[in-house]
C-alpha cells in the first residue's frame, strides 16, 4: 500500500520556497528543509531522492506557474504592443515577486551550480521567447522602432528588471542606509514602480511619442 502523502511534499517545498533565496543551492540541505517543514528527515528522501532533484522540482514549479500565466496573458485579442506590454509585466512582477530567489540563482549558476545553470539554461529561453515574438509583431505593425532584436530585449530587461536586482542587492548588504533604502523599497521596488518603468520602457520604444500606451 502506498504511504499516505498527508502533503509533505508540499510543505517541503513550500520549506524550499522560504530557505533557498537565502541559502541559495549551496547552502541549501535535507535536513534544514525537514526541519523547517517540521518533518522527518526519511520524508525527504521519500518524496524526492536527493538535493538537486528537489531544487529541480521547486524551481519548475515556481516557473511553470509564471509560464501559465504569460501564456494566457499574451493571448488576449489585442494588438501586439499590448499583449507585449503584458507579457513584461507577468515577468517583471514575477521577477519582483522572487527577486531574491533569482538572484540566489543567478550566483549559483555564475558559480558552477549544476542545477541553477540547467534551470536558467532550460527556461531563459523560453520567456524570451515569447517577448521577442510580440516585438517582432509590433516592429511589423509599426509600432515599435526597427532596432535589432537583442538590443530591444536589452533595453527592457535594464530598465524594467535592472533597478529591482541591483536595489535588491544592495539592500540585502545593506549598502544605503535605512532613509535611502526605504526609498528604494518604495520608489524602485514597489509594483507601481515596476509597473511604471514598463511604460517608459515601451514608450522610449514606440514609433509614437505622444500619448499613452495601451
Amino acid at each position: 500500500m502506498a504511504r499516505p502523502s498527508q502533503h509533505i511534499d508540499q510543505r517541503l517545498l513550500q520549506a524550499g520556497l522560504e530557505l533557498l533565496p537565502r541559502t541559495g543551492c549551496r547552502g541549501l540541505s535535507a535536513r534544514k528543509l525537514t526541519e523547517h517543514a517540521g518533518v522527518h528527515l526519511g520524508m525527504f528522501h521519500y518524496h524526492f531522492r536527493s538535493k538537486e532533484n528537489f531544487i529541480r522540482t521547486l524551481l519548475g514549479q515556481v516557473y511553470e506557474d509564471m509560464f501559465a500565466e504569460l501564456e494566457i496573458r499574451t493571448r488576449e485579442n489585442a494588438s501586439a504592443l499590448h499583449n507585449l506590454r503584458n507579457a513584461v509585466q507577468v515577468i517583471a512582477r514575477f521577477g519582483r515577486t522572487h527577486r531574491q530567489l533569482l538572484l540566489r540563482i543567478g550566483g549559483d549558476a555564475l558559480a558552477g551550480e549544476a542545477v541553477a545553470a540547467q534551470f536558467l539554461q532550460q527556461n531563459l529561453p523560453r520567456h524570451l521567447a515569447v517577448v521577442a515574438r510580440l516585438i517582432g509583431e509590433a516592429q511589423r505593425d509599426g509600432d515599435l522602432i526597427a532596432a535589432p532584436l537583442p538590443q530591444m530585449i536589452g533595453f527592457i530587461a535594464g530598465a524594467v528588471m535592472g533597478p529591482v536586482l541591483l536595489g535588491t542587492a544592495a539592500l540585502e548588504h545593506d549598502l544605503l542606509g535605512p532613509v535611502l533604502g526605504g526609498m528604494i523599497e518604495r520608489e524602485m521596488l514597489s509594483p507601481e514602480a515596476v509597473d511604471q518603468r514598463i511604460d517608459l520602457a515601451l514608450r522610449g520604444l514606440s514609433t509614437s511619442r505622444e500619448g499613452s500606451l495601451p
